[in-house]
């Protein structure tokens, strides 16, 4: 007997807005990742700037590669975006620079409609 499937995930069928809205949640519904977009809110950070700044001020050590991860998860949703390198001061191999590409998201929950601003 095939397993019956729940109201919520039928009604994202009906509604396939409701998808998109649900990714967006599940993309910011992670505090290392509102960390990263406070920090750009500034303006153009380095990765390593970002780092910085989640181990000074959030108190978040963690790894880099996680780091990346969150990074990625952000970019693909395109919330940040990578705009360029930049060398850096301790001589190592140039940094992604990044940016936020949206400030706002403007959801009306009636049509469904999604702004990005």
């Amino acid at each position: 007997m095939p397993r019956r499937m729940r109201w919520g995930k039928r009604w994202m069928q009906i509604e396939p807005w409701m998808t998109e809205i649900a990714q967006i949640f599940k993309v910011l519904s992670c505090g290392p990742r509102w960390a990263i977009i406070k920090i750009l809110s500034t303006g153009e950070k380095t990765t390593g700037e970002i780092f910085d700044e989640l181990v000074s001020k959030y108190a978040m050590n963690m790894p880099r590669s996680l780091l990346y991860y969150h990074l990625d998860a952000l970019e693909k949703a395109g919330i940040i975006e990578a705009i360029g390198y930049r060398e850096t001061e301790k001589g190592g191999a140039p940094e992604k620079v990044w940016r936020l590409r949206i400030r706002r998201i403007v959801i009306d929950i009636v049509s469904g409609d999604i702004k990005f601003e």
